[in-house]
């Protein structure tokens, strides 16, 4: 009876340890598909967090977007969503616009800044 009670308890605890993975927040499985090199997937699992307005969702779309990782690279939607990420006060998130901004050009940044705005005023828009 002590060994089956024991088989009982290892079964729960490795039921448990395999739940956990499952049970993980959408930035959890993101930075996994990131880990992995999945990049499509980490994408489309931070994309509607940002758009909601999760700040480290929208540092890591602004990353992604910077290095063209699972979208065509865009240095315009890049500083969009860092800006919209800073503005929650994100840490790192206006360090690395300002370092993007140095490689744009003053109508790209200024391109940036409109779809930040508009954004902010209509965040459930489908233009991104």
């Amino acid at each position: 009876m002590n060994l089956t009670l024991k088989h009982v308890a290892a079964a729960i605890i490795l039921v448990l340890g395999f739940a956990a993975p499952a049970a993980a927040g959408p930035l959890e499985d993101a930075d996994a598909a990131l880990k992995r090199r999945d990049y499509a997937t980490a994408v489309r699992l931070n994309r509607p967090l940002a758009e909601q307005g999760n700040a480290n969702a929208q540092y890591n779309l602004g990353t992604f977007y910077d290095n063209g990782l699972g979208v065509p690279q865009d240095k315009v939607r890049a500083y969009m969503w860092f800006s919209l990420s800073a503005a929650q006060g994100r840490e790192g998130a206006a360090a690395l616009r300002d370092l993007i901004a140095r490689r744009m050009t003053p109508a790209q940044i200024a391109e940036a800044q409109k779809l930040a705005r508009e954004w902010k005023s209509n965040p459930q828009s489908p233009s991104r």
